[in-house]
């Protein structure tokens, strides 16, 4: 049982208790799902060490439910939960718009149970003849249905790659495996995935197709042969491991990397030179000439190296085939994290323990920055609150040498584009962070001019999650880009990478365009717990992927000059 399906069905639990009008425990349910979303181990193992009351948000009566959960592989008390309801929430809550509360209307009302029925309802307008919900609800219902079909595909990055990786290292221990890598969209690091695809060179083909059909965490062989096998994991993700001849691992590696298109293309540059380009190797006259590795095919076409997450055929092929491939931010080359939370206001830890976590990662210096008066269902804090919470900020910046802990706030941006905190206090903060959590449905223009107003006050630095949006929950809202970065350059406020696995907003796309304005950005976590402390690399790889380098990113800095740069 791994964290991922444990933490699917707290928040189904959530879900089936809004539908019963039950206060209190779905958010309690949808605090445990994170914490165990999170986690950076197996579930499993915590429960073994006797620990899962130490996870934030998990109490004696959710702890018993997830022993339950591991040891039977099944809950008595969702299952009891799902026959009053028999809905598959996880499909219908796909389609942007809908929420526990619409569909337990639509179920009521209609009997919408599925897709499907929401599908034949939406078409023959029985949708709109409900109370409340109207003609465009029904068109926009209607109009995101296939986007639901489709996401229920894939997965978010953050929580595929360490499901990736423990799989790899777990082939690695086998005797005979000679190297193995993690291909695809994973090794792109695209903002949601598939399925998980791994080479390997070996001696022994049939030994290590037996190793991995028969690997713990696998519950369905779909193939198995000497050269390709593919298997369906306990978290409902498919995997395909390749064997691959030690000659060509590097073609193989740069052809099942992708993207198709960026593919297309580099066969293309190869013909252009008379060779010829597939999985096995670079050719000519059908000799093999190069293909153990990536970096001598790139050579050999007289091409520098393009790093994984630029393959998208988006102008790389053609800078790298001049010489101008920029070198990206790397992975160890942040020096802090300028967002995070703690129980000051909706965090799960406390300041202390948030701050020696991050020292334990290496940085040299974080912000704490809780949420503000407004924003009441993260505990927001008012301005006395803030002050007392600066004291203790200074006093475990003092108690933790090596690190260093900076004064900050998320203020919210209202529908007016003025902040919930008075700019006599702001003044006093090391960090402001300001943000919209309401009024998404606004229009452009008055979304753009909410987030240009607060960037016009002097006192705040970034602004977070610029775009509002989810992966799979909800689309950013929309601004006009353009005005938005050059007031970033004008008013010297930096945009966010929100690193967070379901936001990474900026995507990659914004962030290319903001460094072609010339704005200088910021990669935070947006922690509320000390295990999402390493998401940072969630948000490097997206900054990688719009071809940032170390000079873009502010918290690449270190302490004094970033405490000059921000005052």
């Amino acid at each position: 049982m791994k964290n991922l399906k444990v933490a699917k069905i707290l928040n189904e639990i959530a879900d089936l208790l809004e539908l019963k009008d039950v206060e209190f425990k779905p958010r309690a349910y949808r605090k445990a799902a994170i914490s165990v979303k999170s986690l950076s181990k197996d579930i499993e193992e915590v429960k073994e060490e006797g620990k899962l009351k130490e996870l934030p948000g998990i109490g004696e009566n959710i702890a018993k439910k997830i022993e339950e959960l591991i040891n039977t592989g099944s809950l008595k008390y969702y299952e009891d939960l799902k026959k009053e309801f028999p809905i598959d929430f996880e499909s219908l809550l796909a389609v942007e718009g809908l929420g526990p509360k619409t569909i337990k209307i639509l179920y009521k009302k209609l009997s919408i149970k599925n897709l499907d029925d929401l599908e034949r309802a939406a078409k023959k307008h029985k949708i709109r003849e409900l109370g409340g919900l109207g003609k465009k609800t029904e068109e926009k219902i209607l109009a995101n249905i296939k986007f639901a079909r489709k996401k229920k595909e894939r997965n978010l990055l953050g929580y595929i790659i360490p499901i990736s990786e423990n799989l790899r290292n777990e082939l690695k221990k086998s005797k005979f495996v000679d190297k193995v890598e993690i291909t695809g969209s994973i090794r792109r690091k695209k903002e949601t995935i598939r399925d998980i695809d791994l080479l390997v060179i070996t001696k022994k083909p049939e030994k290590i197709m037996d190793f991995f059909t028969n690997y713990d965490g696998v519950i369905r062989v779909v193939t198995k042969g000497k050269s390709k096998s593919t298997v369906k994991l306990k978290e409902d993700i498919q995997s395909d491991l390749r064997v691959i001849e030690r000659k060509s691992f590097g073609a193989a590696l740069m052809y099942f990397t992708g993207s198709k298109e960026f593919n297309v293309e580099m066969r293309s540059v190869a013909i252009k030179k008379g060779l010829k380009l597939n999985e096995y190797g670079l050719f000519k006259d059908g000799k093999q000439k190069v293909g153990k590795t990536e970096e001598e095919i790139f050579q050999r076409l007289g091409m520098t190296y393009i790093e994984p997450e630029l393959r998208e055929n988006g102008g790389e092929i053609e800078a790298a085939l001049e010489g101008k491939i920029p070198k990206l931010i790397g992975y160890n080359e942040l020096k802090g994290d300028l967002q995070m939370h703690s129980k000051w206001s909706d965090g799960s830890h406390t300041i202390e323990e948030m701050a020696k976590a991050a020292k334990g990662l290496g940085h040299d210096y974080i912000a704490i920055t809780d949420h503000t008066d407004t924003l009441r269902i993260a505990k927001g804090m008012d301005e006395k609150t803030i002050r007392k919470q600066m004291k203790e900020i200074e006093e475990v910046d003092e108690r933790i040498e090596g690190l260093t802990v900076l004064k900050g706030v998320e203020v919210n941006i209202d529908s007016e584009g003025k902040l919930d905190i008075k700019d006599k206090v702001l003044k006093n903060l090391d960090v402001v962070v300001a943000s919209i959590h309401s009024g998404f449905r606004q229009g452009k223009e008055k979304l753009t001019k909410r987030i240009i107003s607060a960037m016009d006050n002097e006192n705040v630095d970034i602004i977070a999650h610029p775009t509002g949006r989810k992966i799979q929950e909800r689309a950013g809202y929309d601004l006009d880009f353009e005005k938005v970065f050059e007031k970033s350059i004008e008013t010297n406020t930096f945009l966010e990478i929100n690193s967070y696995p379901n936001r990474l907003d900026l995507n990659d796309i914004n962030v290319k365009r903001a460094l072609e304005f010339g704005c200088k950005l910021v990669i935070n976590t947006d922690s509320h717990s000390i295990e999402h402390l390493r998401y940072l690399n969630l948000g490097i790889a997206t900054a990688r992927r719009g071809w940032a380098t170390k000079d873009n990113i502010i918290n690449a800095l270190p302490i004094k000059k970033l405490l000059k740069l921000l005052s």
